[in-house]
């Protein structure tokens, strides 16, 4: 199984929801992970799945809604690990915090 410590990753969470961050630690028994510089994808526009995203970013990303950044984030229950490719990686970093 491949390690993604240290690279830009996006994890889908069974109850918690969609993220992207820095894997800095991966308890792959446990379904936990933790996230440096970390934000919530909690709507996106302009990619069909995560998969997509991971590989190319979005394409509408003025009608995302992404959180601002959490310096450290634990999440558990951890389904999916998606490596980001660098175009993806400075795509998300790019879109404007959403707020209400």
């Amino acid at each position: 199984m491949t390690d993604y410590t240290g690279k830009k990753v996006i994890i889908r969470a069974d109850r918690a929801g969609v993220f992207f961050g820095t894997l800095a630690e991966h308890d792959k028994t446990n379904g936990v992970v933790e996230l440096h510089d970390c934000r919530r994808i909690w709507y996106w526009s302009g990619a069909a799945s995560l998969s997509q995203m991971a590989n190319e970013g979005v394409k509408d990303p003025d009608a995302c809604k992404f959180t601002q950044v959490v310096p450290s984030m634990q999440i558990s229950g951890v389904i999916e690990v998606l490596p980001c490719s660098l175009e993806a990686a400075k795509c998300i970093e790019e879109v404007v915090v959403w707020q209400c």
